[in-house]
């Protein structure tokens, strides 16, 4: 598996071969939020496999030396799909007192990573969070204009919709999501098995970020240095292709791999896969919970004035938090991590400690 995993070995059919795997580790996991069977899991595959595909999936990576991280993975064409590391996971409280993620892009990947829940020592395990569909909203506009480029400080998540904004748009969503990543601004909805109805993100650039090359300059330190920041990686890659974050969300120097193949560093794509996206690997994009378009109204008066609040309608979810590997189970197969890695006899696997989630 790891080495099918690693795009060592040849493999006639991605699909049958992952889903005859995970199919004999699944467990029965009673009470325990929502399940996606093997034939919906293999099904939803199947429709996405066409160059207007729109799957997307959430991996739970507890790397070695990264520790535990979530990667979003987002299908822009028949074979290739635009991925981001989240260190914190996806935001789930409207309330939320740290309503920011970092969201960094790593290398494209092939489609069918999609479909691994794997382990080995030298990447760690991988156990799928959430997968399904996605779709993209067009960018709200105020007041007839668009909204304008905002920092990391700032958001335009929750500016009221505009009748424009709802015009029928007869384009792809694969499309919509290539022009909205050139334009360093998505609205994401994921309609998955274990997010709520409705869930939507933004996912923006800020123009400081948006850097062809982080190693062309680096600043010299006249401080002394900070301590040595936690680096992300893919599942492909083992020691190498480093995201580096400073205090905790915030990007430093970044560091790549010096062993990984010639040919994905220049494209920035894994063997089999194709940049055509134009996707850069290690910018930093910022991403929130979109409260309006996930159905929340905000409070206008009384003693909950300013909080965010589900709608009469319905609209809206319960508030849920990241909480790591020793919590979530994988929507497919309902295994831990820890039972991933026994599963594929990885012995004496140790992962980063002090890994924390976002819980208030």
């Amino acid at each position: 598996m790891a080495t099918v995993e690693a795009g060592q070995a040849k493999v006639d059919n991605y699909l049958v071969y992952f889903t005859h795997h995970i199919s004999k580790l699944s467990r029965t996991i009673s009470k325990y939020g929502p399940r996606l069977s093997i034939e919906d899991f293999a099904g939803l595959y199947q429709k996405n496999q066409h160059a207007h595909g729109n799957h997307f999936v959430i991996h739970q990576h507890n790397h070695p030396r990264a520790g535990v991280h979530y990667d979003l993975r987002l299908q822009f064409s028949k074979t290739s799909s635009l991925s981001f590391a989240v260190p914190k996971g996806l935001p789930g409280d409207p309330n939320s007192k740290q309503q920011g993620r970092m969201a960094i892009e790593t290398r494209v990947h092939n489609l069918w990573n999609h479909l691994i829940e794997s382990a080995s020592l030298k990447t760690g395990s991988l156990l799928i969070w959430d997968t399904g569909t996605y779709s993209i909203l067009p960018r709200k506009t105020l007041n007839n204009q668009p909204s304008p480029q905002t920092t990391d400080d700032e958001s335009d998540a929750d500016i009221p919709f505009n009748s424009a904004d709802l015009t029928a748009d007869t384009k792809h969503e694969n499309e919509k999501l290539i022009e909205a990543f050139q334009g360093r601004y998505i609205r994401l909805r994921l309609q998955g098995t274990r997010l709520p109805e409705n869930y939507t993100i933004s996912l923006r650039l800020p123009s400081a970020n948006d850097i062809s090359n982080p190693h062309q300059v680096r600043r010299r330190r006249t401080k002394s240095p900070k301590r040595k920041p936690v680096q992300y990686f893919t599942d492909s890659e083992s020691e190498g292709g480093p995201t580096s974050l400073g205090k905790e969300e915030e990007g430093q120097d970044m560091v790549t791999d010096d062993e990984e193949d010639f040919s994905t560093r220049v494209n920035n794509a894994y063997p089999g896969s194709t940049n055509s996206i134009g996707s850069k690997h290690q910018r930093r994009w910022f991403m929130s919970l979109d409260r309006q378009s996930s159905g929340f109204v905000q409070n206008k008066s009384g003693a909950e004035q300013g909080k965010w609040s589900r709608s009469e309608e319905g609209g809206g979810f319960e508030a849920f938090y990241i909480r790591g590997r020793e919590f979530e189970r994988s929507v497919v197969t309902g295994r831990l991590a820890a039972e991933v890695e026994a599963d594929e006899g990885v012995e004496g696997y140790v992962g980063r400690a002090g890994w924390m989630g976002i819980t208030e």
